[in-house]
């Protein structure tokens, strides 16, 4: 009884001990990605302080707080932001549903797949910018020209992606389900799509990215309001500091919106 007790008890200091160990690896990386942000904006408003380079080509850490500044108490910049962040969740959710349903049917029917196939990796290698014109000229200026022009940058590598999951399921389960007695539908719904999930969820946090993308490009074309028009309206009327400022916040709203699909992908993982 001694001897397992002690055991146990040299068991919790080791646990404990590699615990407080990765916790002080982690405090080190962000400690060293703080370091490296704040070298870096130390670096550059040195650069153009002391005439290095061009602060009116590459504005300023200083200047950019001061635009981000005057945007905000003009009470215009978080509208640009709302609309930028919304044309892009209503993009990624419509990638995704869009996505599921087509990679769904995909793997139900293999000769429409076969069919398919080529045509979605044609279209997943053309460049969307090249289809932006044709979108203003079809649907006009607006958001939903905006939010259609985020969906084609994802859509279609996130259909490839997702039936390239559902497909690498192993198929001795399938065969497990359909020998038990079940149907195509029993064997997508309880063998395909849990082992899915992964796959999805990493698809998720490309699409979302991607979509931003998209929104930018529709607001470099096609719109009055956003992020992206700020940055076009920025560089026409060269206003750098403005453009940078926009950049920056496009940056954040990136990580943010990676890092809410990055805490979701961790809750299912606790889950499953």
């Amino acid at each position: 009884m001694k001897k397992s007790k002690t055991r146990t008890a040299v068991e919790l200091s080791r646990q404990e001990a590699y615990v407080r160990k990765h916790r002080q690896y982690k405090r080190r990386i962000t400690s060293m990605r703080a370091v490296i942000f704040f070298l870096f904006l130390a670096l550059w408003q040195f650069s153009s302080s002391a005439g290095l380079i061009d602060s009116f080509f590459f504005s300023s850490p200083i200047q950019v707080v001061l635009c981000f500044w005057e945007l905000l108490t003009e009470k215009s910049l978080l509208m640009h932001i709302g609309i930028t962040l919304f044309e892009t969740l209503a993009s990624f959710l419509l990638v995704f549903l869009a996505g599921m349903a087509c990679a769904t049917l995909l793997w139900y029917s293999s000769g429409f797949s076969k069919v398919a196939e080529p045509y979605l990796v044609i279209l997943n290698s053309l460049p969307k910018s090249a289809l932006a014109p044709l979108f203003i000229v079809w649907l006009g200026t607006g958001t939903t020209t905006i939010i259609v022009a985020g969906i084609s940058v994802a859509i279609f590598g996130s259909i490839i992606s997702l039936y390239t999951g559902f497909s690498q399921v192993e198929p001795e389960k399938i065969t497990l389900i359909y020998t038990l007695g079940g149907k195509k539908r029993d064997a997508f719904l309880k063998v395909v799509l849990p082992n899915s999930v992964p796959i999805i969820l990493s698809t998720m946090k490309v699409n979302i990215g991607l979509a931003l993308v998209g929104v930018v490009i529709g607001e470099f074309l096609a719109a009055r309001r956003g992020l992206g028009y700020l940055i076009i309206y920025g560089s026409q009327v060269f206003q750098m500091h403005m453009v940078i400022t926009s950049i920056i916040l496009l940056c954040i709203i990136a990580m943010g919106l990676y890092l809410l699909i990055q805490q979701m992908e961790r809750r299912l993982g606790s889950h499953l």
